[in-house]
């Protein structure tokens, strides 16, 4: 991939899982190294990364900037700046982190940035280094993994779709919620959400959740049935480029 010259990897059972509590010493270590030159620890503003990002500036005493929709760097002052919705989204704050930061740990909003070509050209040499792993058994003795539960679809992944079918608590049960929205959503190719009033009441999984504390979606196409509109849910899907409500009191766009 072009602008990726190395890559870092690191084997451990402890790692599999994946946990945040494990997982952090790792990162701690490659980032307060010696010969750590790193500047800044950028990743999606995923459900790992959210737990993940700010353990590790936790235990690097350093600030942690999340979920921000754009990102600029001046060379003269050595100031990196970001913005970050608040508020539900209702305002957008201007974070900036000077030369005394000398890591800025940040977790991006993908929806908000281009998607970068899957061309390799321009790619140079990319070298692979082994990092050894880094065993907490204090951390290991505080959490432990019971399960993983995955829900698998045909359907196209509901942070990436194009189009996203949503569904809320109007819909009155999950028998309605699923007879509605999935014929809609295989005739359309989309993705299936649902607001947080739905999952809470049953009628979807947790992961179809879309807003505030669910996932932040942006589709071509975004329809709403029987969703009353709240703020929590807004934030997650206000950017879609189509919106269409479905509800008691209209339809409309």
């Amino acid at each position: 991939m072009r602008g990726l010259d190395a890559v870092l990897h690191s084997s451990s059972a402890s790692y599999s899982p994946p946990l945040p509590e494990t997982l952090t010493p790792l990162f701690k270590s490659i980032l307060s190294s010696d010969a750590s030159k790193y500047t800044h620890f950028f990743s999606a503003h995923s459900s790992a990364a959210k737990s993940i990002l700010p353990r590790v500036a936790a235990t690097l005493d350093l600030p942690a900037v999340s979920d921000i929709t754009s990102v600029s760097y001046s060379s003269s002052d050595d100031t990196t700046t970001f913005t970050r919705p608040i508020y539900a989204g209702n305002a957008i704050a201007t974070v900036r982190a000077g030369k005394d930061v000398p890591l800025k740990v940040v977790t991006v909003r993908a929806t908000s940035f281009t998607p970068l070509s899957g061309t390799l050209e321009g790619a140079g040499e990319v070298s692979a280094t082994e990092v050894p792993a880094v065993e907490d058994e204090g951390a290991k003795s505080l959490t432990k993994h019971l399960e993983t539960s995955v829900s698998t679809s045909d359907r196209p992944d509901l942070g990436t779709a194009k189009k996203v079918v949503s569904g809320g608590r109007a819909l009155k049960n999950k028998e309605t919620f699923q007879k509605t929205l999935e014929p809609l959503a295989d005739v359309l190719g989309a993705a299936v959400g649902a607001s947080r009033a739905a999952v809470d009441a049953g009628y979807a999984d947790n992961s179809q959740q879309v807003g505030q504390t669910g996932k932040i979606v942006a589709p071509e196409l975004y329809i709403a049935i029987g969703i009353s509109g709240a703020i929590q849910h807004l934030a997650g899907m206000k950017d879609s480029k189509m919106i269409v409500a479905i509800n008691k009191a209209s339809v409309g766009q």
